[in-house]
Formats: C-alpha cells, sequence, structure tokens
C-alpha cells in the first residue's frame, strides 16, 4: 500500500491551496480517511476526516468553515480544500488510511 500527497506549497494568507492523496493497493472507499498535520516543533494534530460509507466530513475546529475533504472514488484519490489560509496553517500534512501513511507534503502561509 502507498498513500501519495501533493499540491502543498507557498500561498499568501488568505489564498487557496487543495492537496490530493491518492493510493495504490487500496480502495479508499472502503475505509475512512483522514488527514493529519504536523508544524514544527509541535505534535501531529488531526485535521480533517471522511467515512467510508455515507462519506460523512468531521473537521478540527481550527479548519471548519476553511477546509474540505472529500473523495473521488474513480481516481481513490482524497482531497483537501483549504481556503482562507492562516499561517498558523503551516504544516506537513499528511494522509492516513488504517495504519498506512503518507509522506506528507508541505504547506507554507506567508506574506
Amino acid at each position: 500500500v502507498q498513500l501519495v500527497e501533493s499540491g502543498g506549497g507557498l500561498v499568501q494568507p488568505g489564498g487557496s491551496l487543495r492537496l490530493s492523496c491518492t493510493a495504490s493497493g487500496l480502495t479508499f472507499t472502503n475505509y475512512p480517511s483522514k488527514w493529519f498535520r504536523q508544524a514544527p516543533g509541535k505534535e501531529r494534530e488531526y485535521v480533517a476526516g471522511i467515512s467510508n460509507d455515507r462519506d460523512l466530513t468531521y473537521y478540527a475546529d481550527s479548519v471548519k468553515g476553511r477546509f474540505t475533504i472529500a473523495r473521488d472514488k474513480p481516481k481513490n484519490t482524497v482531497y483537501l480544500q483549504m481556503n482562507s489560509l492562516k499561517p498558523e496553517d503551516t504544516a506537513v500534512y499528511s494522509c492516513n488510511v488504517l495504519d498506512y501513511w503518507g509522506q506528507g507534503t508541505q504547506v507554507t502561509v506567508s506574506s
């Protein structure tokens, strides 16, 4: 099983990015999927999740209303649309399914 994230980068405060997590060797729709992030010197924190049955979505309070998690079943990809980004959103973002993790993608929010 391999999870590969992409879409990170440098963006100004108030900007947007869309992260992607594509899986090989595993079908996303069979399992809940989650995004986490880890900022320098901080613990990894939960960002968002999507259930495997009815695509119910869940968000950390810090991103609610700004981030959207979604799944593209034919592409076997999970997305994290991030809007109204803030400097405190700067972190390495990783996707997670079961015990599998991607390598992470860096998001930096700075002017």
